[in-house]
């Protein structure tokens, strides 16, 4: 079965983030296909490279990003929700005349249209936040 996931709440502020994370691990573990993981609204926040967490808190952005490289999930920013909140990759940086990237390189920042092929190319779209 192919699934995908629609993630709505900042990292910290909510658990959402947390059971997704944990959600997509068991697609992965049970042997099922995770297609993508559209971040929207506060959920773009878990595309942060500049978040840095406590020393005895989760990096939240670095375990999205090594289930990515491990497993090859497309994880995409909504790019209207992440530009709004000071999360731009290289050509949204200098389209904007910004002097640096803030998303990590392990998320894509692209357009609600790549959640439209989310639910069309997977059996299930879930949905964590609100």
């Amino acid at each position: 079965m192919r699934f995908s996931i629609l993630v709505l709440d900042a990292p910290r502020a909510a658990q959402a983030g947390d059971s997704a994370w944990h959600f997509a691990k068991a697609v992965v573990a049970s042997g099922h296909e995770l297609y993508r993981v559209f971040f929207y609204q506060e959920g773009v926040l878990h595309g942060s490279a500049l978040a840095v967490p406590a020393q005895d808190e989760i990096d939240r952005t670095a375990r999205w990003a090594s289930l990515a490289e491990e497993h090859g999930v497309d994880l995409v920013l909504c790019i209207a929700s992440a530009v709004r909140r000071g999360i731009l990759d290289a050509g949204e940086a200098e389209r904007h005349d910004q002097p640096a990237a803030s998303a990590h390189p392990a998320f894509t920042l692209s357009g609600l249209g790549q959640l439209v092929d989310a639910h069309i190319n997977s059996d299930r779209l879930v949905t964590f936040g609100g």
